[in-house]
C-alpha cells in the first residue's frame, strides 16, 4: 500500500473532512514534482493520503482516498476520494 503524507492548515483540513473540498492544490515546484510524478513524468499511483492538521505529535489526522494527480496551469491538482477519520 502506497501512502502520501501531507500537512494542512485547519481551514483546508476541515473542508476536506466535511467532504466539501475534493481537490488539493500544491505549487509546481521540484519538491512536489518528486513526490507526485516518476522519472517518466507519469503520476505516481498512491492508495491513500494521510492529512495532518499541523506538526504536533498529537495533531489530528485523516485518511483520504487518492484518485489521481494532474498538472494545472499554476498548481498540481490532486483529486480526493472517500474520507476516513
Amino acid at each position: 500500500m502506497k501512502i502520501l503524507h501531507m500537512t494542512l492548515k485547519k481551514k483546508w483540513f476541515d473542508l476536506i473532512k466535511a467532504g466539501e473540498k475534493k481537490v488539493e492544490y500544491r505549487e509546481i515546484k521540484p519538491y512536489w514534482k518528486k513526490r507526485l510524478f516518476d522519472e517518466n513524468g507519469e503520476g505516481i499511483k498512491y492508495d491513500f493520503i494521510i492529512f495532518r492538521n499541523g506538526y504536533s505529535k498529537d495533531a489530528p489526522k485523516m485518511t483520504v482516498e487518492f484518485k489521481g494527480v494532474r498538472v494545472g496551469p499554476e498548481y498540481y491538482e490532486i483529486d480526493l476520494g472517500k474520507v476516513s477519520i
